[in-house]
């Protein structure tokens, strides 16, 4: 009886330590996604520049687009 209560204990403890490792997952992943943005902001940044321009002036012009 007292080994089971000892092989409890040390699964337990041993459970513990994944804790760390899902920390530097969860941060890989927010690494990834903010690599991700980036990339697409940079890419279509431009596009998204001249497409709201556009819209600008269309407001501006009281809508005659």
């Amino acid at each position: 009886m007292h080994m089971l209560k000892l092989i409890t204990k040390a699964q337990a403890a041993w459970a513990n330590r994944d804790r760390g490792a899902t920390a530097v997952e969860y941060g890989l992943m927010v690494a990834l996604i903010a690599m991700v943005i980036v990339v697409v902001v940079v890419t279509l940044g431009d596009n998204l520049a001249a497409m709201f321009q556009d819209a600008s002036d269309c407001v501006a012009d009281a809508g005659t687009c």
